[in-house]
């Protein structure tokens, strides 16, 4: 069984007892999120069920396992013959998500 989940704008497979890093949610460790936005669930038999965008009586519902930063990337901008350089670093926050039930 798993779920296709629209999360802060990005769509996650998600399936039971998977940790799914996502864009930051408010939460502290150890506490309860209920996910709404699901687009698909296929269920143990195969039956794959599709929402128009979303299914209304589906749910996933996650423990926030950890509240963090992703490794600094780099970001350049270079301009030929002009002298113009800038260089700036940025690190992206995150949640990661043990997925606890699906239901649906």
């Amino acid at each position: 069984m798993y779920a296709i989940v629209e999360v802060g704008g990005r769509q996650h497979i998600m399936g039971p007892d998977d940790v799914v890093k996502v864009d930051r949610l408010d939460g502290e460790h150890g506490d309860e999120v209920t996910l709404s936005k699901v687009l698909a669930i296929r269920d143990d038999d195969g039956e794959l069920r599709v929402g128009r965008p979303y299914l209304e009586d589906a749910s996933v519902t996650a423990r926030v396992v950890q509240q963090g930063r992703e490794r600094k990337i780099r970001v350049v901008k270079f301009k030929a013959k002009k002298r113009y350089r800038r260089r700036h670093g940025h690190r992206q926050a995150f949640t990661a998500l043990q997925v606890v039930q699906i239901s649906g």
